[in-house]
């Protein structure tokens, strides 16, 4: 179908809307009539001639009571489908009384057989009907799409002379003008932009993409073909018609099965009614859809793998929803789904749940997990992408293990950047994945990344956002690239490592300065959080929050729960009342009580060290730890460090606080080895940046083992290519320690991640070249004079 029939039948549907709904129905609703309208003519159009052959072997099969009628009925139709009902769509536009009209619709959506009703179902659409019927409008819808002039039939409308007067409209072409209608429905609704739909022109790239490199090795045989976000089940169809057209053809010996799950009930509705139309009964059957069929929640081909899957998932869109039915406690990490959770390099519990704004990447996950291993062509996917695909999420996140998962494995072939404003509903950046658990012996381990931004041909109409297509020459100069597989300006390859990098954690000692001055000390009596809340009712409160809590806590309980009532900021409540969570901690004596004992061993501490400051937190600890022995004081661990940090500040002067000593045993043996790069270092050896304040070189033997208290402000990460030369410790000798000198790498368990992304900025970037010196001279030149004009012109005027 060509675009000017196309136009011209979206606009004919259009104008339907327009004519008959409204001031009936809300724009908003306009779909829910003239979607399954569109649907309904298209299968009225294919029964029309078989309508008296149904109605002679119903009344047969009843006649002679047989209960299963299904299969003769519709092997009477000649289709997958059929309608009992003895009236056509063209008989209902005779009938003058509207009661009279209603009731013979509904009997002729009765008569259809169950896998319409399904359809007809999920369109929701029986229950428009009193609408339109009250209204008189219903006749009218009927007669509108009935009309001469426009044809939604597969079959060819002729003329006399045999001519062609209405082309065919083939299951794609049905697709997009129901895909044009709902974007058009969309926009007049403010839908958002990322529930976009798949042009032709990209479906095709993405079927070339897929069977092109075997093309020579298709065989007589079954094939299965998977799309997880069918919609209207277009892919599926251009997937099916490429497949058998490179195989040689209708009477090549290829069969093939199409699976589908859609989550939309109208996109779903005419997905369906498409594979029926086609005669594909089987193939209809096998598209699961409605709203309780989400991909990712409810999987309906678990066990199934597949030979060949396309799809173009939501992206941008959570799947939060999702995830709260996948796991009552909605943490992902609750989330148990093999398709998610699996084992990949040593890891048990390899984590494929990405965030839960944006599950694109685990509808890529899915088609992985159900790739075919058996077959000598195994699995080939090519699957649609936004940019954030690329490089979203960090070392360890759902994102980035999805990538490492398919990288790793070897199981990407490409990946094309496609033309901006290609998409009907979307101007961003999309990316076609391609991916393959065959690769040919020259692709093992590489990664090919093709730029086709600039390969296009403009629309002389903009469809919505789309104001341009992959011509046939576009497509074949991007399948040609794929399949040369040489590095070009377009076309680059990499190894697979060239795209991961290890994430690693930097830590910085914490240097402080202490100093038992009475503001801190009195700081410490509201050190359980919430400072200015605690100082207001301390204020009002005093010292029976911690002597005789509960002579108070019904007041304090009503104070609590009338914060922020008056709007009055001054009490710190922002005019805000108070989460049940903070209540609850602030109703606990407990907190009262250990703050109140904090600001007890402070002033102790005060009383026997002073209020001199320390400029050395190692020498102000050990000091209070014999003040406290001395005098058989036995504070709580925590509490006394809550102190001494409390009466503390950071000082980048100050010597590092030692968080751990390992001292050497008789034999000279110490628990934990050194370890300069980790943060343990000999006593003796210590860098110049680490050296202990004057005086203290002795405090422990040389061969002891320190370990300092990191500073969690000045903690960093670095990304280190998994290529670099010299693995991470070449890397932080020369990109670190020259600026940072007392920095070690964290070495706890699971410090160190593995992470991939892909940037094609970074390998594509043709900087603009800068202008030269006497181009930006002539500039300002011709400015200059273009202002002594106007100058001119203006002080001129101004003596005329």
């Amino acid at each position: 179908m060509d675009q000017a029939t196309h136009n011209k039948i979206v606009s004919f549907i259009w104008g339907i809307a327009d004519d008959v709904l409204r001031d009936l129905f809300k724009r908003g609703k306009y779909p829910d009539v003239i979607l399954p309208m569109c649907v309904l003519r298209r299968l009225d159009a294919v029964l029309e001639p078989s309508s008296a052959a149904v109605l002679e072997t119903k009344q047969m099969l009843d006649e002679a009571k047989i209960t299963e009628q299904d299969q003769a009925l519709c092997d009477a139709a000649d289709q997958p489908f059929y309608n009992t009902s003895k009236f056509t769509m063209r008989d209902l536009r005779s009938r003058g009384n509207q009661q009279q009209l209603r009731a013979d619709f509904e009997d002729y959506l009765d008569g259809f057989s169950p896998n319409v009703q399904d359809i007809l179902e999920n369109f929701k659409f029986r229950n428009q009907i009193p609408t339109l019927s009250k209204a008189d409008a219903l006749g009218t819808l009927v007669e509108k799409f009935c009309d001469p002039d426009i044809n939604l039939s597969p079959n060819p409308v002729r003329n006399s002379d045999g001519s062609v007067r209405h082309p065919a409209m083939d299951n794609h072409a049905m697709g997009t003008v129901f895909e044009e209608l709902v974007r058009k429905f969309n926009e007049e609704n403010n839908e958002e932009a990322g529930e976009h739909w798949t042009p032709r022109d990209a479906v095709r790239l993405m079927t070339k993409l897929m069977f092109l490199p075997i093309a020579d090795k298709i065989k007589p045989g079954s094939y299965e073909l998977y799309d997880g976000a069918c919609g209207t089940g277009g892919m599926l169809t251009v997937a099916e018609d490429t497949l058998i057209e490179l195989a040689g053809g209708e009477g090549s010996g290829v069969k093939t099965y199409l699976y589908g799950q859609e989550i939309n009930p109208e996109t779903f509705a005419i997905c369906k009614a498409d594979m029926l139309i086609k005669g594909d009964g089987e193939n209809a059957d096998n598209i699961r859809g409605g709203a309780e069929y989400s991909t990712l929640s409810n999987d309906a081909y678990g066990a199934k793998e597949f030979d060949f899957m396309l799809s173009n998932p939501p992206y941008g869109k959570s799947w939060k929803k999702d995830l709260e039915s996948m796991c009552p406690s909605g943490k992902k990490d609750s989330l148990r789904d093999p398709r998610f959770r699996i084992s990949h390099a040593g890891e048990s519990d390899y984590s494929l749940v990405t965030r839960s704004s944006d599950g694109q990447m685990m509808f890529l996950a899915n088609m992985a997990s159900k790739m075919n291993d058996r077959t000598e062509l195994g699995s080939r996917i090519a699957q649609v992408h936004n940019g954030s695909s690329l490089f979203t999420g960090d070392a360890g996140q759902g994102e980035s293990n999805i990538r490492r998962w398919l990288i790793e494995n070897d199981w990407v072939e490409a990946i094309v950047a496609l033309p901006l404003n290609l998409f009907y509903n979307t101007g961003i950046a999309t990316y076609i994945w391609v991916l393959s658990n065959r690769k040919s012996d020259g692709r093992k381990g590489k990664v090919q990344l093709i730029d086709a931004t600039q390969w296009y041909r403009p629309l002389r109409k903009n469809l919505g956002k789309k104001n341009c297509e992959l011509s046939d020459d576009d497509i074949k100069r991007i399948c040609d690239a794929y399949l040369n597989f040489e590095e070009t300006e377009q076309s680059k390859i990499f190894p697979g490592e060239a795209f991961g990098y290890w994430k690693v954690i930097v830590e910085r000692p914490l240097r402080l300065r202490s100093q038992l001055t009475i503001p801190r000390i009195e700081a410490l009596r509201f050190a359980s959080g919430d400072e200015e809340i605690r100082e207001t009712l301390y204020g009002e409160f005093g010292d029976a929050l911690v002597e005789d809590f509960g002579s108070i806590k019904k007041q304090l309980t009503k104070r609590l729960a009338e914060w922020g009532s008056d709007d009055d900021d001054d009490d710190g409540g922002g005019g805000k009342s108070l989460p049940e969570s903070k209540k609850k901690k602030l109703l606990k004596p407990e907190t009262w009580q250990r703050d109140a004992r904090l600001v007890e061993l402070a002033t102790w501490l005060r009383e026997h060290l002073g209020g001199d400051p320390f400029d050395d937190y190692n020498i102000f600890a050990e000091l209070a730890d014999e003040k406290l022995a001395e005098h058989d004081q036995k504070p709580l661990a925590a509490e006394l460090k809550l102190v001494l940090r409390g009466v503390s500040e950071v000082d980048e002067t100050a010597p590092p606080v030692i968080a751990k000593v390992s001292k050497p045993n008789k034999k000279g043996e110490t628990k934990v080895d050194a370890d300069p790069r980790h943060g343990r270092y000999r006593w003796g050896e210590l860098p110049e940046c680490l050296r202990p304040s004057s005086g203290r070189e002795d405090a422990y033997q040389a061969e002891s083992v320190v370990e300092f208290e990191p500073d969690a402000d000045l903690r960093d990460s670095e990304q280190i290519p998994l290529l670099e030369p010299g693995g991470i410790e070449a890397f932080i000798e020369r990109e670190v320690l020259p600026y940072t000198p007392d920095a070690w790498l964290q070495d706890k368990k699971g410090s160190v991640k593995i992470g991939y992304e892909i940037s094609f900025t970074r390998h594509f970037y043709k900087p603009e070249p800068l202008r030269t010196l006497d181009e930006i001279r002539d500039d300002i030149i011709a400015v200059e004079k273009e202002a002594e004009g106007l100058l001119d012109d203006l002080l001129h005027g101004s003596v005329a």
